[in-house]
């Protein structure tokens, strides 16, 4: 059996999807997990001997390397990559690792990999397909009709597009480095940071919509904000501007969203790009869309995927986000809740590892969301700022008596979009502030953490767990065994393999 490899890599958060020629996801990961560097924007030899022994014949790039360079020209930067396709993956793989195979060469348009990421790993028969992050090329939001021919091959037809420098993910790390976190990166805690904010955020939203943006249904700015703002502009406090840059990126989204339907005639959203992983906007599309799926993995890691799948043509065969390093042995459910029921937090990692920036059970670190100090306990031993909220994990079918979703987030798998808590008294390591949570919900599958779920919710009636990632904060995630035995080590959390 031949495979494609799909690779995004070279800007930041490199990665690779295997596909088969059958449309199954074989393996998908980031280059961090192995070289322990975060965002590693390279690609790992040790990720590749992963896939040693399969038969790639196709090798399929997120983005056209020449249009790249075009966009480095165009933003006054001089970061200038090569300009072919060969020239590029040389510049990236092991050296020689090209010359060795004997392989066909694709690559495709940054925004159209994404697009395919997120429609070729959906159920749907066709969608209206939302794109939007920083820049990918010159692209910065892009609008498709997705729909299958009579071969069943994947048509995108672009609708609407929006180009640097407007940009919405410019403008999210813009705001992100302006109160002293790391842009491309510390986005997230920007997210959570904004249910702190005061009444102020509105002033300084209103500030911001008069200074920076022209017009906020369409997300067009009045200046290139990838070049970040002046130190002295926007004199609030860090929430305040927190607050202020989510609710106009909520506005944006929400309008983006809402045009995506009109264009399109569509009631099926699927949505990528990295601004895709603001879950605070996602909860609003759940209003706008009959259904919803976002590829637990929008960002540009993603994109290898994408790539791959638009080689391919056709639906992929979706499971689950499981695709990464595996670790062999049977999930240690009784180890696990031995652990928590003496010390409440243990850390576990089993099977494959999960392909995105969220844990899902398998390279995880879970508590019992019912004390009062939990939230504190795990925040240090992850060596993050206090405020920072966790998720809950929930067995699917009670979801509903503990969280308030919109229509179209019901099954919430991925952790893609937050919900009211309605009991945030019993479970307060799990709620934000603001009396939200970014829930996952658990099927009745045969996951591991599906049947630890269970086995919890008979020991103590509780049906969910707090649910973080298995890394202390500006590290990758624990992947193989070795990385368990150091955590377990250096941290002083056992760690279930």
């Amino acid at each position: 059996m031949t495979h494609t490899l799909g690779i995004s890599a070279g800007f930041h958060d490199g990665a690779v999807s295997l596909i088969n020629n059958q449309g199954e996801i074989v393996f998908a990961s980031h280059s961090e997990r192995y070289s322990k560097f975060k965002n590693d924007s390279g690609i790992s030899p040790d990720m590749l001997r992963d896939i040693q022994d399969y038969d790639i014949d196709t090798v399929a790039f997120y983005e056209r390397p020449w249009l790249h360079n075009i966009q480095q020209l165009a933003s006054g930067q001089r970061n200038f990559t090569a300009w072919t396709l060969r020239g590029r993956l040389n510049e990236l793989l092991p050296p020689g690792w090209l010359k060795k195979r004997r392989v066909r060469l694709v690559n495709f348009p940054h925004h159209l990999s994404h697009a395919a990421a997120a429609f070729q790993t959906s159920n749907f028969s066709s969608a209206a397909v939302v794109v939007i992050d920083a820049i990918g090329e010159l692209d910065t939001i892009s609008i498709y009709h997705a729909t299958h021919d009579n071969l069943g091959r994947a048509q995108y037809r672009r609708v609407w597009r929006h180009l640097y420098p407007h940009s919405v993910g410019l403008f999210y790390s813009a705001i992100t480095k302006h109160i002293g976190l790391r842009p491309m990166e510390d986005e997230y805690v920007t997210m959570g940071m904004s249910a702190y904010a005061s009444h102020k955020k509105y002033i300084v939203a209103q500030q911001m919509e008069q200074q920076l943006i022209e017009d906020v249904s369409t997300a067009t700015f009045l200046r290139n904000l990838h070049i970040g703002l002046d130190p002295n502009e926007y004199p609030y406090e860090p929430e305040d501007m927190a607050g202020a840059v989510q609710t106009l990126t909520q506005q944006m989204v929400h309008s983006i969203a809402l045009l995506a339907r009109n264009l399109t005639g569509e009631t099926n959203l699927c949505y990528g790009g990295g601004v895709a992983l603001n879950c605070v906007a996602n909860h609003q599309l759940g209003y706008m869309f009959e259904r919803l799926w976002i590829m637990p993995n929008p960002g540009d890691a993603g994109a290898s995927l994408g790539a791959a799948a638009l080689s391919y043509q056709r639906q992929l065969t979706w499971k689950n986000a499981f695709l990464g390093h595996f670790i062999n042995g049977d999930y240690p459910v009784k180890a696990l809740l031995d652990e928590l029921i003496v010390n409440q937090i243990v850390g576990v990692a089993s099977g494959p590892a999960e392909f995105g920036p969220r844990a899902l059970g398998n390279r995880s670190l879970l508590a019992d969301p019912r004390g009062q100090d939990i939230k504190d306990r795990v925040n240090a031993i992850k060596q993050r700022q206090r405020f920072r909220p966790f998720a809950p994990v929930i067995l699917e079918e009670v979801a509903d008596e503990y969280f308030d979703f919109s229509p179209g987030w019901r099954n919430n798998r991925y952790m893609q979009s937050i919900a009211m808590c309605k009991q945030p008294e019993r479970f307060p390591a799990i709620c934000h502030v603001d009396g939200t949570s970014r829930v996952q919900t658990v099927p009745k599958d045969d996951s591991g953490i599906r049947k630890l779920l269970e086995q919890w919710y008979l020991l103590t009636g509780c049906p969910m767990l707090l649910n973080t990632s298995l890394n202390i904060r500006g590290q990758p995630m624990v992947n193989d065994r070795y990385d368990a035995r150091e955590f377990s080590l250096k941290y002083g959390i056992k760690v279930c393999t």
